[in-house]
Formats: structure tokens, sequence, C-alpha cells
């Protein structure tokens, strides 16, 4: 099947589960993961509108955003301390800040280098972290106080990866956004649902859905 028709078809599937949720397809970013795909491929992706790619490593990434300078790459991979300045260097957003330590990392380096990143929480409700990465609901607070509210690093929502199992993962995620919403006085994105369970990530309320082998077919390498 070609790209053009996987856009296409998921661009119904988005379609019609807005459609039964009473929500606006607009309103859902459809964010490319481009993993271990080639640069000719997300130049075809490019030329159907999108813009962003999600990479989950950094210096694949990083690759990548040197041979593409006019797309913006996010990390959605896990970030080690030692690999942070490439990742301010290189990425557009950084939605995989899970610790204390990586924020405070990320808010000196920031300041050093003079950028701006926006940044989301990867947070992990079902004791996944040693497998997913993410940050507990009880170590929370001590992140956000971390992050500071430093205008280098905006917060824009939450980013999870819910046990595929767990039928009610989408909505406590929702629910965690919405009390976080109201504690810090400001509108939280959520970044949840693949390609295997959009449609129930949309009816919960996710406002982006990151998809791989279902957008670009299978990798290559």
């Amino acid at each position: 099947m070609s790209l053009g028709l996987r856009i296409e078809g998921l661009r119904a599937r988005i379609q019609r589960a807005c459609e039964a949720a009473g929500r606006d397809p607009r309103d859902i970013e459809l964010l490319p993961v481009s993993k271990k795909q080639p640069t000719a491929l997300i130049r075809e992706a490019a030329a159907f509108g999108f813009t962003r790619f999600g990479e989950n490593y950094v210096q694949e990434g990083a690759d990548k955003a040197a041979a593409a300078p006019d797309l913006g790459f996010v990390l959605i991979g896990p970030l080690q301390r030692n690999k942070a300045k490439p990742a301010l260097q290189c990425f557009a957003e950084i939605q995989s800040l899970d610790r204390p330590e990586l924020a405070e990392r990320l808010r000196h380096l920031a300041e050093e280098l003079k950028l701006i990143r926006p940044v989301w929480i990867q947070v992990d409700l079902w004791d996944e972290a040693t497998k997913l990465g993410g940050c507990t609901e009880t170590d929370l607070p001590a992140l956000i106080d971390a992050l500071g509210s430093d205008a280098r690093l905006p917060l824009q929502g939450l980013m999870a990866i819910p046990p595929p199992e767990d039928d009610g993962a989408f909505a406590e995620l929702a629910a965690l956004r919405d009390r976080l919403q109201q504690e810090l006085g400001q509108p939280l994105r959520l970044s949840m649902g693949m390609s295997g369970d959009l449609e129930a990530a949309i009816a919960a309320g996710s406002d982006q859905i990151r998809i791989g082998t279902a957008f670009f077919g299978e990798r290559i390498r």
C-alpha cells in the first residue's frame, strides 16, 4: 500500500473516531513516528502536509534534523542526561521528560544555549517505567517543581504509553490531565494512542496520536 493510501486510511479513522466522540478532527494531531525510516520517505510524507515527526533515538533524530532542517523532529524516546544537550539542539520538542534531575539538566542547558524548547512530561501510571520510562503520579509534583515554570521549557502536556491490556488507561490519563490543568492553571495537551487504539484514545480526550507502522509501513532497517 502506498504512503498516500495509508495516510488517507488513518485520516478516515480519525474522522470516524471524532464523529463518534463528538470532537473536531482538526483538534487531533497525527504525529508520524519516523524511527528507522529513511529521510526520503519522510520527505514524501512532508509533501502530504506533515511537518513534525516523532523520533525515538537522539542520534538518529539529530541526523535527520540535520538532513531536513525545514522539518521539526520530536523526541518521544527515553532521554539520558548525557544526551540532553544534543537533544535540545536538534529536536523541536521533547516529549519524554520523566524525572526531576533531567528537568534540572534541561533547564541549565536551555539557559546556557539560550533557546526555548517545549516539553511534555511522560507519565507512567501502571508501573511500566522500567520498560518504557515515565514518571509515576507520586513523583509528578517533584518533577513539576524541578521544571519550575521555566519559560525556556514551556510545558505542553502529558505523554504516555499505556499497557495495551488496560481498558481504563486512557480515562486515567485524561483524569490526571484534568487535575493538573486545574492545579497549574494552564491548558495541557494529551499525547496517547497509537495505531491499534487511536479510536479509544480520541474518545478519552487525546489531542495527539503517535503513529508509526500504520503511517509509514514496515521499517526498512
